[in-house]
């Protein structure tokens, strides 16, 4: 029997292109082998896209990250390389006769500004909420570890993006403890190798199970088991919590959905003979 309270569909909406250097995209995977899947710039960017979802119920509209938003310098701008930018995924809802204000969740999968930075946007000299209407969902451990991060990720914390929800008259903020059923069909799950707390979103609709990967995954080209970002805190436990996935992907014959690939939004997974992971796009 099919159950009416699961999502009815789901819609990935790109909020911008950004990039950032490659070998850190990579970690120890030398560039002669992930260029061949990756160019670079002639600064060592690789292309990236900040790739939001939007998963929408009957009477429900929930929205997974925010992208990398607006307020950035001009020199900013031109470091990271971001551009094609949809302000407050104004364009990508209209199209589907949505606005901002319509929307009742944003579940952040982390704080890093290129998943929060759209949280908010600054009008006469305030920071305003860019979703004022909704409630907001973030992990204990990622909330705190945002607000205290080390020296050698502090640059992926931006406090305005997310301060602003301790000021008066900020929307509201739940702010959740390890693994948990959020909406029908809607569950979180906490990773700890990219950063702790960061959570993966499992949806079941109708048809369909997907996997939204954050930066587990952050594009087609990570697949690979040695393929992990320098920029996580725990790449070995990063290692663990990516093949647990993939296989569970794999033999659910679920969706993975990468937030960062510029051309290819969606996948699935299935294994070989020998157990190696293979992407079907």
């Amino acid at each position: 029997m099919q159950n009416e309270n699961l999502p009815i569909r789901v819609l990935p909406l790109v909020e911008a292109s950004f990039g950032l250097d490659g070998g850190a995209m990579f970690g120890i995977v030398p560039k002669p082998l992930w260029t061949r899947k990756t160019p670079a710039d002639e600064q060592n960017r690789i292309d990236l896209a900040c790739r939001c979802l939007l998963v929408e119920y009957a009477n429900r509209k929930v929205l997974i990250d925010v992208g990398i938003g607006t307020r950035w310098t001009e020199k900013e701008r031109n470091i990271y390389k971001i551009g094609n930018q949809d302000v407050g995924l104004k364009r990508a809802l209209a199209a589907h006769d949505l606005t901002a204000n319509d929307i009742d969740d944003v579940v952040l999968t982390h704080l890093h500004f290129d998943h929060a930075g759209g949280l908010c946007f600054e009008q006469d000299g305030t920071l305003t909420a860019s979703f004022p209407n909704s409630t907001h969902w973030v992990q204990k451990r990622n909330w705190d570890w945002g607000h205290g991060p080390t020296a050698r990720d502090a640059g992926s914390y931006r406090r305005d993006d997310f301060g602003f929800f301790e000021k008066d008259g900020a929307p509201p903020l739940n702010i959740i403890d390890g693994p948990q059923e959020l909406f029908p069909g809607f569950d979180v799950f906490p990773q700890f190798g990219h950063t702790p707390g960061m959570q993966i979103c499992r949806i079941q609709t109708q048809s369909e199970l997907y996997f939204y990967l954050a930066d587990l995954i952050p594009t087609s080209a990570h697949i690979r088991d040695p393929y992990i970002m320098g920029y996580d805190l725990d790449p070995l436990t990063t290692l663990r919590e990516k093949r647990d996935l993939l296989h569970e992907a794999a033999k659910s014959n679920g969706i993975l959905i990468f937030e960062h690939d510029p051309i290819l939004p969606m996948a699935r997974v299935e294994t070989d003979l020998s157990g190696k992971i293979k992407l079907i796009p």
